[in-house]
C-alpha cells in the first residue's frame, strides 16, 4: 500500500504532466493557428501578389540571344541571364532520371508539394537537428524559386517564401503537365558562372548540346545543383566527381541504371571540355561590335513596327557575315607573328636606352613603386609576376598589338575582325583606332592622278629637294636613294613606294582633287595643305583603310562595311534582313583597273614581293605596304576581286617601336596576311570563293609596259628616239 505522502507526490507529478501536456497542446495549437493564419495572409496576398492561372500559363523563361557566324557557328551570346531554351524532345531520358532520382524521386506522384518530404524535414532536420535530412522542396517548388525568386520579409522570410512556393507550385501543377514542368525547370535552373538552363551548362562544361550528353555527364550537371561553385567540375574536379558518383548511386537506387553500369561509370574521370565564350571565344572584338549594332537595330525595329523585342531576354538569333574558318586562321596568323616579333623587339629594347627615356616621361608615385603580385596577359595563359605598377605599364606599352580586318568588297560583308590581342585584358579595338597610314595611303593619291589624266608611264623627278615653304622639309626615299639623272615612271614609283616622286606627283595635282577623293572615301577631314599628306601622314583606322581598298577591288565602287546579315526571333521568323547597298562611285573602272595592274606588280617585283618569294602565294593579288616614320606603325593591304585583307601592327603608343627594318610593313604586317592567304589557298572551298582572278584587259595591262626609269637631258632624248625600248632597273 502506498503511503499518503507517496500518493500526494504522485498527484503532484500528474498535475505537472497534465500542465506540461496542456502547454504542449497549447503550443501546438498556437503553432497550427499561426501557420494557418500565416498561410491565409500569404494566400490572400498580404505579403505580395501571387501569379494567377493566366499568368502562369504565359510563363516564358528569359533566353539569351545567340550570335552566329555565316557558317552557323555560335560565336557569342547577349543576355541578362545566360540561358538557351530547349524542347522536351531534346532532353535525354538519363538526364531526367538523374534529376528526379537526386532532387525529387516522387515528382510524378505529388501535386507540387511533397508531404513526406515536409515530415522528414520537420522531424529530422528541425527536431533532431540532422543536416542529412535534406530539403523539402519539390522540383516544382524549386522551379517557382527560379522563376520568381524570393523576397525579404524580416524574420518571417523563410516561412513566407516557402508558403508562396507551395501555393504557386500547386497552381502550376494544374496548368502544366509534369514533363512541361520538368522542361521549365531544366531551362531555368542556375549552374553558376552566370549560366542558366541545362543547354547552356552542357555547352559550357562539355562543349556540346544537351541531347548529346552521356549518362555520366548528365550526373555531373545534376550534381552541381546542390552547390554550383563547390561542385563546379572546372574549379573543384574532385568534389564534382564525388558528387557525380552520388548521383549515379541515387539513379541506381531507383533502378534507372544497373549495378554494373553504375560501377563502371563511377570509375571514369570527368572528361571536361570547358567552353566559355566570355573567356576564350573567337571573335570577341567582333561580337562586341555586333552587340552594339544589334541594339541599334532592335531599337529601330521596335519603333517602326510597334514591337517589343528585348535583345537580352527574347532568344533572338543574330546571323553575321563573319566566316568562322577565316577568323580562326587570322587569329592564329596574328598570334604567331606577334609572338615571334615580340622577341625581336624585346631584344632591340634591351640593347638601347629607350626604357630609361620612357621612365623619364612617366610620373609615378611611391605607391606605384611598391611590389605586389600582378597578373598580365600572355599568349598561352595568364602570366603572374612579382612587380609594381611601373613593371605592368612597361609590359603593356612595349607589347606589340595587331588588328586584322578581312572583307568582301562586292557587298561590304566583314569576313574576319581582330581588334587586338585579347578582348578581356585589352578591350580597346585597334580596328577602329586611328594611326598614321604611311605609304598605304599612296594608292589613293595615285588613283586620283589616274582619274585626272596622268598616265602610269608619266615620269617624275626622283632627286632630293628642300621645300623652304614647308619649314625646309626634305623628303627622302625609304632607302635614302635618289636618281638625279633619271626620272621614274609613275607605276614604278608606286610599286617601290618611293617618297620623292610621290611628293612631286602631289604638287602636280590640284589639292581639291585629292580632298574630293578623301571625302568620297569617308576619310577624316584634311585640314592643312602640307605635302607630307602624299606620304601618308593622315591618321586612318584599319576599318576606313580596308573599306577604301575595297573600292579598288570592286572596280571603283565603295560599299560600306556591315556585320549583321539577318535577325530572327526564337521561332525563326525574320525580323531584319540586310539589303543590298547603294554603291558609291569613287573612281572610274578604267582608273581602278589600271591601279590594280600596278599593285599587282608590287606583289611581283615591289614592296610586297615576299608574298611570292618567301611565302609562295600563287593566287592573283594586288597589295601595298605601309611603314610610318620611325617604324611606329606597320601596315599591309592586299586584295582580289572577292576579298580585301588589311592588317596593322604596332605598340599602343608611338614612343616605343623598332629602330630597324624589323618594324617595316613588309616585315611586321605582311606575314600575317601571307599566312592567312596560305591557309585559304590550302582550302579548296575558300580558295574558289575568295582568291579569284582579276579581269583586266590587255589594253590596260599594257598601259604600264614602259621602262621604270628615263634618263634626263640630251642623252635621254636620243635613247628614247633611237635606243632601248625598255630600260633596266
Amino acid at each position: 500500500m502506498k503511503t499518503l505522502k507517496e500518493i500526494q507526490l504522485q498527484l503532484k507529478e500528474s498535475k505537472k504532466l497534465i500542465l506540461l501536456l496542456k502547454s504542449i497542446t497549447g503550443f501546438i495549437l498556437f503553432g497550427l493557428l499561426s501557420v494557418v493564419l500565416l498561410f491565409s495572409l500569404v494566400y490572400f496576398e498580404v505579403f505580395g501578389k501571387l501569379p494567377n492561372k493566366e499568368e502562369l500559363t504565359s510563363v516564358i523563361n528569359e533566353e539569351a540571344s545567340l550570335i552566329y557566324s555565316s557558317d552557323e557557328v555560335i560565336i557569342g551570346k547577349i543576355f541578362a541571364k545566360n540561358r538557351t531554351n530547349i524542347k522536351l524532345a531534346q532532353i535525354p531520358n538519363h538526364l531526367k532520371e538523374a534529376l528526379i532520382a537526386t532532387e525529387d524521386k516522387r515528382f510524378y506522384s505529388h501535386n507540387g508539394y511533397d508531404g513526406q518530404s515536409y515530415a522528414r524535414v520537420f522531424f529530422r532536420s528541425l527536431l533532431l537537428r540532422d543536416a542529412s535530412g535534406g530539403g523539402g522542396s519539390t522540383l516544382t517548388q524549386q522551379l517557382i524559386k527560379n522563376l520568381y525568386g524570393r523576397q525579404y520579409h524580416g524574420f518571417l522570410s523563410m516561412p513566407i517564401n516557402k508558403i508562396k512556393e507551395l501555393i504557386i507550385a500547386s497552381r502550376i501543377e494544374k496548368v502544366y503537365s509534369k514533363d512541361e514542368i520538368l522542361l521549365l525547370y531544366l531551362n531555368s535552373v542556375p549552374f553558376g558562372e552566370n549560366v542558366f538552363g541545362v543547354e547552356s551548362a552542357a555547352n559550357r562544361f562539355f562543349n556540346k548540346s544537351v541531347k548529346e550528353l552521356k549518362i555520366e555527364e548528365s550526373a555531373v550537371l545534376v550534381g552541381m545543383l546542390k552547390a554550383n561553385t563547390y561542385y563546379n567540375p572546372r574549379l573543384h574536379p574532385e568534389n564534382a566527381k564525388k558528387r557525380r558518383n552520388t548521383v549515379l548511386q541515387l539513379m541506381n537506387n531507383e533502378a534507372y541504371v544497373s549495378n554494373d553500369v553504375t560501377d563502371s561509370l563511377q570509375k571514369l574521370p570527368i572528361a571536361l571540355s570547358y567552353h566559355n565564350l566570355d573567356i576564350n571565344a573567337t571573335a570577341r572584338y567582333f561580337t562586341y561590335q555586333v552587340k552594339k549594332k544589334a541594339e541599334e537595330l532592335i531599337k529601330t525595329i521596335n519603333e517602326t513596327s510597334k514591337s517589343d523585342y528585348n535583345l537580352e531576354t527574347d532568344g533572338l538569333k543574330i546571323h553575321t557575315t563573319l566566316n568562322y574558318d577565316i577568323q580562326k586562321i587570322a587569329e592564329k596568323a596574328a598570334k604567331e607573328q606577334l609572338i615571334n616579333k615580340q622577341k625581336q623587339l624585346d631584344k632591340e629594347l634591351a640593347s638601347n636606352r629607350l626604357k630609361n627615356r620612357w621612365l623619364q616621361k612617366q610620373q609615378f608615385t611611391e605607391k606605384d613603386k611598391q611590389k605586389r603580385t600582378i597578373q598580365l596577359f600572355d599568349w598561352d595563359s595568364t602570366k603572374t609576376i612579382t612587380g609594381n605598377k611601373i613593371d605592368s605599364l612597361w609590359y603593356y606599352d612595349k607589347m606589340l598589338n595587331a588588328s586584322v580586318l578581312v572583307t568582301n568588297p562586292k557587298n561590304g560583308a566583314v569576313i574576319s575582325w581582330i581588334g587586338g590581342n585579347n578582348f578581356n585584358t585589352l578591350p580597346f579595338d585597334m580596328v577602329l583606332s586611328h594611326r598614321q597610314i604611311a605609304s598605304a595611303f599612296k594608292p589613293f593619291l595615285y588613283a586620283t592622278a589616274l582619274e585626272n589624266g596622268i598616265s602610269p608611264c608619266d615620269y617624275f623627278e626622283n632627286e632630293e629637294k628642300t621645300y623652304p615653304k614647308y619649314d625646309n622639309w626634305k623628303p627622302q626615299n625609304a632607302d635614302y636613294s635618289s636618281t638625279p639623272d633619271k626620272k621614274v615612271a609613275l607605276w614604278y614609283a608606286l610599286i617601290q613606294s618611293m617618297n620623292i616622286p610621290s611628293v612631286n606627283l602631289y604638287f602636280k595635282l590640284k589639292k581639291e582633287w585629292l580632298i574630293d577623293t578623301c571625302e568620297k572615301l569617308l576619310f577624316p577631314e584634311i585640314t592643312d595643305d602640307a605635302p607630307s599628306i602624299a606620304l601618308g601622314t593622315l591618321d586612318l583606322s584599319l576599318f576606313e583603310a580596308t573599306r577604301a581598298y575595297g573600292t579598288f577591288a570592286n572596280n571603283g565602287e565603295m560599299n560600306d562595311l556591315y556585320m549583321i546579315s539577318k535577325v530572327t526571333d526564337k521561332k525563326g521568323n525574320i525580323i531584319y534582313e540586310s539589303e543590298a547597298q547603294k554603291l558609291e562611285r569613287v573612281f572610274t573602272e578604267e582608273s581602278t583597273k589600271t591601279l590594280t595592274s600596278i599593285l599587282q606588280e608590287a606583289v611581283e617585283q615591289g614592296t610586297g614581293a615576299s608574298i611570292r618569294n618567301r611565302y609562295k602565294i600563287k593566287s592573283p593579288l594586288a597589295s601595298k605596304t605601309g611603314t610610318a616614320q620611325n617604324y611606329t606603325n606597320a601596315w599591309f593591304m592586299a586584295y582580289t576581286p572577292n576579298i580585301v585583307l588589311g592588317t596593322w601592327v604596332g605598340t599602343s603608343k608611338n614612343d616605343i617601336h623598332f629602330n630597324s627594318g624589323n618594324g617595316s610593313g613588309s616585315s611586321l604586317a605582311l606575314p600575317i596576311v601571307a599566312n592567312i592567304l596560305k591557309e585559304i589557298e590550302n582550302n579548296p572551298e575558300l580558295k574558289k570563293k575568295y582568291l579569284t582572278s582579276f579581269k583586266i584587259s590587255e589594253e590596260i595591262s599594257s598601259s604600264i609596259d614602259c621602262p621604270p626609269y628615263r634618263e634626263k637631258g640630251i642623252k635621254g632624248f636620243f635613247n628614247r628616239l633611237f635606243g632601248k625600248k625598255k630600260e633596266e632597273n
